[in-house]
């Protein structure tokens, strides 16, 4: 029940995130240096953490979840890459705004809200307090989600309904994400897997996307400054449970 509530929350980030994407689009890098931290910190301070002591107490091997975290991050890595390497060669896509490239971002946006939805449920079979510190993480995450789905959308010149329609997909997609994870549980050994996955996940997230695309334009000491309370906010939660 407690994942079914937070997903319920990330659906009010998106739709905050997105009614913020259309009022004040040029300040986006603040909260997505925000966030960065909260993604990394996440994983550093709580995941990580969470996953070693499963194998210990488990007396399971290290190496499948070693590999599991450099899976996530090139998984979504190359789906990343391999959609621009596409748009890339065709010459409208490349040089001009085109709405199917807005479709495209969007839909991916809405993939990646359902599997946080997912990673919210699965992280409440752990423990109430890695449901709770993920939710965190994809709470914020799917704040810059809405930001993200709208800018795509109106910046491909795509309508102002067709921006808000995907706005709202990509909102109600966590809530199916986490209701799906009612249906089954998991081993240990498997949990192991996920919990590296996701966290190869938002590493990726944080490090190869959210910090780069923040201070491509806006780099500053405030924009640092944002992202360490990021990171000293999920240290600090972590520590009082």
């Amino acid at each position: 029940m407690e994942a079914i509530l937070f997903s319920f929350l990330t659906f009010v980030s998106t739709a905050f995130g997105g009614i913020f994407a259309l009022k004040n689009h040029h300040r986006l890098h603040y909260v997505m240096s925000f966030t960065a931290g909260v993604l990394l910190a996440v994983c550093f301070f709580d995941i990580l953490p969470e996953a070693f002591k499963i194998i210990s107490e488990n007396n399971l091997s290290i190496t499948p979840f070693t590999i599991a975290i450099v899976g996530g991050f090139i998984a979504f890595h190359v789906l990343e890459k391999t959609i621009l390497i596409h748009h890339g060669h065709e010459e409208e896509y490349a040089i001009h705004k085109h709405p199917t490239v807005g479709l495209v971002g969007a839909s991916g946006l809405a993939v990646h809200s359902f599997l946080d939805g997912v990673g919210i449920g699965l992280g409440f079979h752990v423990s109430q307090q890695v449901g709770f510190l993920i939710a965190i993480a994809v709470i914020s995450h799917d704040f810059s989600d809405g930001l993200n789905t709208v800018t795509l959308m109106l910046t491909h010149k795509n309508t102002r309904e067709k921006a808000l329609k995907f706005l709202v997909l990509d909102a109600v997609a966590p809530i199916a994400g986490a209701l799906s994870t009612l249906l089954f549980t998991i081993s240990e050994k498997t949990l192991v897997l996920y919990l590296g996955f996701f966290a190869g996940f938002l590493l990726y997230i944080g490090a190869s996307d959210m910090l780069p695309e923040a201070h491509s334009k806006h780099s500053s000491y405030r924009m640092i400054g944002l992202t360490l309370a990021g990171i000293l906010f999920i240290f600090g939660i972590t520590r009082l449970i």
